[in-house]
């Protein structure tokens, strides 16, 4: 059976706004060190960031993946 793509279907956003729901923006900022979740946080300059820094997007949607366990 072919594993399908646990972000298939999934926005930036709508990540995003899962882990902060989860985790709060301070303990967010304390696992992925990243000044958009650290200094004056906001979705809108999360996405921004992310969008631009593939390393920083790889992190969140692999946080993500591993509070859902490919399930949401």
């Amino acid at each position: 059976m072919i594993q399908k793509d646990p972000l298939h279907g999934k926005t930036l956003e709508a990540i995003v706004t899962k882990l902060v729901d989860h985790f709060g923006w301070d303990e967010l900022g304390q696992i992925i060190t990243i000044n958009c979740f650290m200094v004056d946080p906001s979705i809108k300059s999360s996405l921004t960031f992310l969008r631009k820094t593939a390393w920083a997007r790889k992190k969140v949607e692999g946080l993500y993946i591993s509070i859902t366990d490919g399930k949401d």
